[in-house]
């Protein structure tokens, strides 16, 4: 009985999938990237599982599908929030699961890792792109005349040892 219920509490932490919701309208993914290949809409409401989390982006099953979404677009029910009918048992695997007895969630995503880093590539049409947002000197001085702005010397940091 009592490796029954070590089991029952442990089973959550290992990765199963979590139930959640689209807190908004958001597409879902071929892959964890903005740029990536659109599999479906997701409508605000739609029930999801989330299975995986990669950076800023989780991969849910979805009635379209398994794919990717933006971890933000996604509200979890919280570990504290007892439904109706449910037994204590189910509550304590709640509190396992998420690792919380409360109701809110901190998320927080870190840029990229070593090996984006190590493969990155260069993007010649994002870098066009990119130069394209530029502006002029005389274009940038009537802007900042327009808006009565005035200029500010800013020293560059100093390169590293």
């Amino acid at each position: 009985m009592r490796a029954a219920f070590l089991a029952a509490l442990l089973l959550p932490a290992l990765g199963l999938a979590e139930p959640a919701t689209v807190a908004r309208a958001v597409d879902l993914k071929k892959d964890p990237a903005s740029d990536a290949a659109t599999l479906a809409p997701l409508a605000e409401g739609t029930k999801v599982e989330a299975l995986e989390r990669r950076g800023g982006w989780t991969r849910v099953k979805a009635a379209p599908g398994d794919g990717w979404v933006r971890m933000l677009a996604l509200r979890y029910a919280g570990a504290g929030e007892a439904k109706q009918g449910d037994l204590g048992i189910v509550q304590a695997v709640n509190v396992a699961r998420t690792g919380t007895s409360g109701t809110q969630v901190a998320t927080g995503v870190r840029g990229l890792d070593g090996a984006q880093l190590a493969n990155a590539q260069p993007n010649p049409a994002q870098l066009r792109k990119m130069d394209g947002y530029g502006v002029d000197k005389p274009a940038a001085a009537s802007f900042a005349a327009a808006g009565n702005l005035e200029a500010v010397p800013v020293d560059y940091p100093k390169a590293g040892p």
